[in-house]
């Protein structure tokens, strides 16, 4: 494969770039593509409406999950952000990466937000959420962490493969890609399993989410797998806390409030669960807004620390001192290669070595750092299971405002010791004979031998991987089945209930559970018709 399919000047990819800021604001209808479900920005096509499930969040485990529950049942699926479908810059390979370069507070697909430990970070504000945004590099998760989450395997299998069949695809590998891969190999990441769906130790080619025409398919895609007449897509419209009744000696959720994603916080909406006359048999708000979305939603709802809630005048529903605790975010280090002048095209990454018994993953690629074309190439290792742990709280009573979080990056003493030698590896990695042939030069790596040296490089240096997980954990939040412990009809799906990373890039884990938990949730509902009732915590 050529190395690049077509040379772009700097001032057309500006030009692409505008367009693609300016057509992703909210409009009243959108365009479906094929077979998608109504969506829409007009806040009165769902204003007082009742639904079997709403689902917060059209992210990466939400589409595939409000897919599936609409086979059987009405679903809302409210997303803060606006559809990619819009402009289709969005899903073109060639701009991958640029949505990074320009943030703001309140509309672009990604916004930022920087830890209490100083380190820049993002999240995707777009139907598919970070699916739409990020590298693309899908691998699923190992059967060790299966195991220890307790997943039935069987399900997990064919809920990965229901993903595949429609938005994963096999790469071709580039030159750049083709370099890296020898570079692992050379500094001994062996041994080399050609391609494959699994994390396995080694080297080895991993799937992608875009397609040989270099067009990116993302979550939002599969809801073109769930029955359309059954799934209402509400746009560009934050949720701002959940709608509670009291049911018994427990609170029961009866629906979401929310606000217009550019509008006033004080002009709010609401929209409900249906309610059957066989009150047992009633479905769910589902939270599926992300690492740092859901424990937001949670807290702003009056669940979560009562002294902290008590710091923002937040009426207590649940003292439930779990939630916002134990977030983690693996660390990175990046090392920069300078770009060859004519490789202008950015690139994610193909090829990933699994080093040091899965606690290493090291990855190529390249990306821009303007809007005129310009790249770096960069060889990054991240520490895939991180004993550090941090904390997220409120910053405002403002759902689109980030909340603070503090990810503690290598507080740990393993930590950082680990992180010297991540940082030895990833020097072999690109100070290789590969990479040098392929640049024609021998790459300049300024980075220290000296271990206490590298103790504080590592420290200066850490960057995240935006793997971000924790914050609804199982045990302390939710149960096994995903319910928020102590409350009716509430649910939380998505990377705020990982107490580690799947290793891997979490994106494939995350399609994956959002179908998985979908067919849970359907067989639950099936089970309690066939016996009259339905269980709850």
């Amino acid at each position: 494969m050529e190395l690049l399919l077509s040379v772009i000047h700097g001032h057309g990819l500006l030009a692409a770039f505008i367009f693609l800021l300016v057509n992703l604001s909210p409009s009243s209808s959108l365009s479906q593509g094929n077979g998608l479900p109504r969506m829409t920005s007009n806040i009165k096509e769902v204003l007082g409406k009742s639904f079997d499930y709403i689902v917060v969040g059209g992210g990466t485990a939400g589409c595939p999950l409000a897919a599936t529950l609409s086979e059987k049942f009405s679903v809302l699926l409210i997303e803060r952000g606006g559809s990619p479908y819009e402009n289709p810059t969005l899903l073109d390979k060639k701009y991958f990466g640029f949505p990074f370069l320009q943030t703001d507070e309140f509309s672009s697909v990604a916004q930022r937000f920087i830890s209490e430990d100083g380190v820049p970070n993002l999240r995707g504000r777009v139907l598919g959420g970070t699916s739409t945004i990020n590298a693309g590099f899908y691998s699923r998760a190992s059967a060790d962490f299966i195991k220890r989450v307790g997943w039935d395997e069987k399900l997990v299998k064919e809920a990965y493969e229901w993903v595949e069949s429609k938005i994963v695809f096999k790469p071709l590998l580039t030159k750049w890609s083709s370099a890296v891969m020898s570079a692992l190999l050379e500094a001994g990441i062996l041994p080399f399993n050609g391609f494959s769906w699994d994390h396995v130790a080694g080297t080895k080619i991993g799937g992608t989410v875009f397609d040989s025409d270099r067009k990116r398919h993302i979550s939002a895609d599969l809801l073109e797998r769930g029955n359309s007449s059954n799934i209402v897509v509400l746009l560009n419209a934050t949720v701002k806390n959940i709608v509670f009744q009291r049911d018994g000696n427990k609170s029961a959720v009866r629906g979401i409030r929310f606000i217009k994603s550019n509008g006033s916080i004080n002009q709010t909406y609401e929209a409900y669960l249906s309610q059957p006359e066989n009150s047992s048999q009633h479905g769910d708000v589902i939270l599926s807004a992300g690492a740092l979305g859901s424990p937001q939603i949670l807290l702003l709802s009056g669940i979560g620390p009562r002294g902290h809630l008590q710091t923002f005048s937040i009426p207590l529903l649940l003292d439930l001192k779990g939630v916002g605790q134990d977030m983690q975010d693996n660390p990175g280090i990046p090392l920069i290669i300078r770009a060859k002048p004519e490789y202008r095209l950015p690139e994610p990454p193909q090829v990933v070595g699994i080093a040091k018994d899965f606690k290493f993953i090291v990855e190529g690629f390249v990306l821009p750092v303007s809007f005129n074309a310009t790249t770096l190439m960069r060889v990054s290792i991240k520490l895939a299971f991180p004993e550090s742990k941090g904390k997220l709280e409120l910053n405002s009573t403002d759902p689109r405002q980030n909340p603070v979080v503090l990810f503690n990056y290598l507080a740990e003493e393993k930590d950082l010791r680990e992180c010297v030698q991540m940082v030895q590896l990833v020097k072999k990695v690109a100070r290789s004979r590969s990479i040098a042939r392929f640049l024609g030069t021998k790459p300049r790596i300024n980075v220290t031998s000296n271990p206490n040296e590298l103790r504080n490089f590592c420290r200066k240096n850490v960057r995240t991987y935006y793997h971000f997980h924790g914050g609804c954990s199982i045990g302390s939040v939710i149960d096994r089945d995903y319910r928020v412990i102590g409350v009716k009809g509430l649910r939380v799906l998505d990377g705020s209930t990982l107490s580690e990373s799947p290793g891997t890039n979490p994106m494939a884990t995350l399609l994956m559970l959002g179908r998985y938990q979908g067919i849970k949730i359907l067989k639950e509902r099936e089970n309690g018709s066939a016996f009259g009732s339905q269980q709850h915590p």
